[in-house]
């Protein structure tokens, strides 16, 4: 995968000893430490509670998709734009942080409901540059570039020079030499590693990729040798998981080949034929709200062309739910939901 630049730690008077320096395969990174602090102490505040500053590990200097994004101090009000930005931030402990929340695409999971009872939604899409600025983040955290525009939140520059800062997910990244080829697990935790560094909770995200390096080593996939198509949406056409995205990545994890995992992208279009020429031994359905699992079958037992598939005729489907096919902190327990699936047919 192309390596992205690293965190560049500023020093200043407050951070004058040199940092410690930890460099992820797919993501560069500081996780750091300062004047006779080690690196990870940045999840600790100050004694005098003050945030930033040396003991959180700033000022630095991150290259998100390659726009240069200075942080003096850890970011204190934060707007999300999709599951996965806030549900990571939910993962790290920083609730109190979140002024905002928008372009959901579910519940989050049981685990969060608590901590996101409280936070406000701004909007069911991408909020509006006037609609994010009322929140008055200092940082907004987008889960795709394509939230930060002038028809969405609001173009990078424009929201720089209005004081708030932006941050895409990395695994989002689009441009040559940022973009993930293919997205690996590493690439993924390399990301919580990354966002704890800006928000001065190293060990939090420490303690969050162990446990999910844990929970991922655990999982025996499954042996079968099955071939598989990962299933989105589409009627005329299916949208189904290429050879480089998260959907790639969660059926390796699972012991599934993907059937178009040629494909040098994170999500391609197929016509049906091509659907019934591949004839995969498993279907993976994408469960959202406005597209559901259900109606998806139903659209492949219409159809009389898949209807045929042995695939449709034995119902071997495995569904998935839609926040797990974005990198996040869902992409282990959605191999394991399908390899327990495979297990119960």
């Amino acid at each position: 995968m192309p390596t992205r630049p690293p965190i560049r730690r500023r020093t200043t008077a407050a951070a004058a000893a040199p940092a410690a320096v930890l460099v992820a395969a797919s993501a560069l990174l500081v996780l750091a430490g300062c004047a006779g602090g080690a690196a990870g102490d940045g999840a600790e505040a100050p004694a005098d509670g003050a945030t930033g500053g040396a003991a959180s590990g700033h000022p630095l200097i991150v290259d998100n998709c390659g726009t240069e994004v200075t942080f003096e101090q850890a970011p204190e009000r934060v707007v999300t734009i999709k599951s996965s930005t806030l549900e990571l931030l939910l993962a790290l402990g920083l609730e109190d942080r979140i002024v905002g929340a928008a372009f959901t695409d579910g519940p989050v999971p049981d685990e969060f409901a608590d901590a996101a009872a409280g936070i406000e939604a701004l909007s069911d899409k991408v909020p509006s540059q006037e609609a994010t600025l009322a929140a008055e983040p200092d940082l907004v955290f987008a889960g795709w570039e394509s939230n930060l525009t002038a028809e969405g939140a609001g173009d990078r520059a424009t929201l720089e020079q209005l004081g708030v800062h932006t941050y895409v997910a990395p695994a989002a990244c689009q441009g040559e030499g940022y973009r993930p080829d293919p997205l690996t697990f590493d690439g993924v935790f390399a990301g919580f590693e990354e966002a704890g560094a800006i928000f001065g909770v190293a060990d939090a995200a420490a303690d969050l990729v162990a446990e999910q390096r844990a929970a991922l080593d655990a999982i025996e996939p499954n042996d079968e040798g099955l071939t598989a198509l990962w299933y989105s949406s589409g009627d005329d056409q299916p949208f189904v998981g290429g050879g480089t995205g998260a959907p790639q990545m969660i059926m390796d994890a699972a012991g599934l080949e993907n059937v178009v995992g040629d494909v040098q992208d994170s999500w391609t279009t197929l016509s049906w034929e091509a659907v019934v020429d591949a004839d995969p031994d498993v279907i993976v359905l994408v469960d959202a709200a406005w597209n559901t699992a259900e109606s998806k079958i139903a659209k492949l037992e219409a159809n009389p062309a898949t209807a045929a598939m042995p695939a449709v005729q034995q119902g071997r489907y495995v569904i998935v739910d839609f926040p797990a096919t974005e990198a996040g902190v869902r992409n282990v327990d959605a191999v394991d939901s399908i390899v327990g699936q495979l297990e119960a047919r």
